[in-house]
């Protein structure tokens, strides 16, 4: 709020505070005039340029207030209270403190606790893809999840134990029909309680003193030519004969040894 100096006509900013500690009557701090400062009062200067803020004329009648920001309750005398007969307190019902305590609005926990209940399972499908051959070789989890999985028509990543294959017969000869290259056939059996993936099969031939003269890494694509077959891998306990062609190396290969990969 603004007011102005009769006087000398210099304008200030006042405050409720000043205009209460002497009911309006202000000193000028420029000429030291006294005067009532509510007389020119202002919310806002007027645009420049101007000379004096208008003077405010005394009303006949004060002004009414309306908007009232406080109101004290007023004092009511307790009232007496008759005093209860036996019969009233067998009719009476004690309520819990509880129930007549005005409800309390708390936090709503439960969108933390689905992003943490989320945050768990991402984490418990994230340990489980890490250790996915893990648990689909055990024998009591593979099973489960066998069915689970067939249940809701997905598959199951292929788990590869080559310590579950086991080769049971062997043999090499004379290529029948290639000049130059040698047969050799195998029989695997799968001892694992799931289905593996078609090996990746080592063949080193050696001389009589055990040293290796040639070697060939087959793929699965390689020495299956049914792509079936090779889509479903080595069903569990399952026999199968493999044939492998490769080149003859000579008179000095006497023996010949396979591992899987």
């Amino acid at each position: 709020m603004y007011t102005q100096c009769p006087e000398c006509l210099s304008v200030f900013s006042v405050d409720a505070r000043a205009l209460a500690q002497a009911h309006g009557f202000v000193m000028c701090g420029h000429c030291g005039a006294g005067f009532d400062c509510i007389a020119t009062l202002a919310d806002q200067l007027p645009p420049e340029p101007f000379d004096e803020l208008p003077a405010h004329e005394p009303g006949v009648e004060p002004p009414q207030l309306e908007a009232a920001v406080y109101r004290p309750k007023p004092k009511t005398e307790p009232a007496e209270e008759p005093t209860p007969s036996r019969d009233d307190f067998a009719d009476l019902v004690v309520t819990p403190r509880f129930a007549r305590d005005k409800r309390i609005d708390r936090p709503r926990r439960w969108p933390w606790m689905l992003a943490c209940l989320l945050l768990l399972l991402g984490l418990l499908a994230q340990l489980g893809w890490a250790l996915r051959d893990t648990l689909i070789a055990d024998p009591t989890i593979g099973p489960l999840l066998q069915s689970t999985c067939n249940a809701l028509q997905c598959k199951l990543p292929p788990v590869r134990d080559v310590s579950k294959l086991r080769l049971l017969a062997r043999d090499v000869q004379t290529h029948p029909t290639v000049a130059g290259a040698l047969l050799i056939s195998a029989t695997v059996r799968n001892d694992a309680t799931f289905i593996q993936p078609w090996p990746v099969v080592d063949i080193r031939l050696s001389d009589g003193n055990g040293k290796t003269i040639a070697m060939r890494r087959l793929n699965p694509y390689e020495y299956l030519d049914d792509v079936d077959v090779l889509r479903r891998g080595l069903a569990p306990g399952a026999s199968t004969a493999l044939v492998f062609e490769v080149e003859d190396p000579g008179h000095q290969a006497v023996a010949f040894d396979m591992e899987f990969e």
